[in-house]
C-alpha cells in the first residue's frame, strides 16, 4: 500500500455495499461485488452481517439471490450522509 492510500474502514466497506444496493434496486451479488470492490468471501460475510442487522434483505428466486435495502437501511444511509457532511466541516473524513 503507498503512502496516498488507506485501507477502507468496516465502516467505509459497509456504506460501499449500502449504496451499491441502494443504486442497483434489486441488487445481484456481482454487481455489488464489483462496485464495492470486494472478493467474494468477504462479500459473503458483510452481505449476512448486513442482512442480520436488518439494512438489507434477501430475495431468492431459485437459485438467482438479490438484495434490496430495507426501510431501516434506507434511514441508515440517510443519517450516514448527514454524518459525514458534519465530519467533513472539521476537515476531516469517514
Amino acid at each position: 500500500m503507498s503512502q496516498g492510500e488507506r485501507q477502507r474502514s468496516v465502516l467505509r466497506i459497509n456504506l460501499d455495499i449500502l449504496n451499491a444496493v441502494r443504486d442497483e434496486g434489486d441488487a445481484k451479488p456481482t454487481h455489488i461485488l464489483y462496485k464495492a470492490n470486494l472478493s467474494h468471501e468477504r462479500l459473503v460475510k458483510y452481505l449476512d452481517d448486513l442482512t442480520a442487522k436488518g439494512l438489507i434483505e434477501v430475495k431468492q428466486d431459485g437459485e438467482n439471490r438479490t438484495y434490496r435495502l430495507t426501510t431501516k437501511g434506507v434511514s441508515f444511509l440517510i443519517e450516514m450522509r448527514r454524518a459525514e457532511s458534519f465530519v467533513q466541516g472539521f476537515g476531516l473524513a469517514i
